[in-house]
């Protein structure tokens, strides 16, 4: 079979859980990926014979595609501010918003204006795969960096992206409701925390319902602010003085969210809309 012939083949599958564009877009990736080929090498090749084993391979990934399983999932890779980071189902695909969170941060922390040394120490609570932390110190080599989750498995994760990007983060395991912070330790701290309700559950699509992992998704009870109120109670105390505290934030949230950091003592709170025009992230300041 040439490369012609199957990548038709993946458009109309594809297209039947995805739209046309998504479904072209899936394939290209999949195939650039898979038979190493850059994107204008694409046409040139596009009669060329597939061995058994690339037949074979494609095939398998076009089977776990068709189940909604997500594409980095299958490739085990995502890309985020630039790197590529090794994701699977123990950890969170890297959202584009997050990077506008990433470079909110940087931009903070690099002013002139800025209240915050240029050796500073950040502590990211919920890494995941680590894309967060692993960025800023791909981007601010002066920061010293750690990142902490409830999960061995996520950590894992963010400690092999920590070698393969060759960052010198620190991870460290740490359950943020139930154990507390060193006090007056950290310049910059921020999360991206589990935010989703049980209730919001039926409204997700199946790409994120059935595969991401529900720990770092969803908030079980009736308090879906939980880990910010946690988080913004432990920072308090584990923030220096003029210390920022950053959180990517429920869209829903926004003036919550504002109330419950001025309810905690933060100062120079600032709620900012992502790309999309959603509220997203939130920055406050320890006096």
């Amino acid at each position: 079979m040439t490369l012609a012939e199957l990548q038709k083949i993946f458009w109309q599958e594809l297209s039947t859980i995805y739209d046309e564009r998504e479904a072209r877009t899936i394939t290209k990736i999949v195939f650039e990926n898979k038979l190493e080929l850059q994107a204008h090498q694409m046409a040139f090749e596009r009669f060329r014979i597939l061995t058994q084993e690339q037949e074979k391979e494609l095939n398998k990934i076009l089977k776990r595609l068709l189940t909604h399983e997500p594409l980095q999932y299958v490739l085990e890779e995502a890309d985020f501010y630039g790197l590529k980071f090794k994701v699977n189902k123990r950890v969170l695909i890297p959202r584009p918003e997050t990077e506008e969170l990433v470079e909110w941060l940087l931009s903070e922390v690099r002013s002139p204006k800025s209240e915050v040394r240029s050796e500073i120490h950040v502590l990211d609570i919920g890494t995941g795969s680590g894309c967060i932390p692993i960025s800023l110190s791909k981007n601010f080599a002066q920061a010293t960096i750690e990142a902490c989750d409830i999960s061995y498995d996520a950590l894992q994760v963010g400690e092999e992206n920590n070698r393969k990007l060759q960052t010198q983060v620190k991870f460290f395991k740490h359950d943020i409701l139930l154990e507390n912070l060193s006090v007056n330790k950290y310049d910059v701290i921020v999360s991206n925390p589990p935010y989703i309700s049980v209730n919001e559950k039926e409204a997700m699509r199946a790409n994120v319902l059935n595969y991401e992992p529900h720990l770092a998704l969803f908030v079980s009870g009736d308090d879906d602010l939980i880990f910010y109120r946690k988080i913004t109670e432990q920072a308090m105390l584990a923030l220096k003085q003029n210390g920022k505290l950053f959180f990517e934030i429920n869209e829903a949230k926004g003036k919550e969210m504002v109330e419950l950091l001025s309810d905690f003592g933060f100062v120079n709170i600032e709620l900012r809309k992502d790309l999309s025009g959603k509220d997203r992230m939130v920055k406050a300041e320890k006096k």
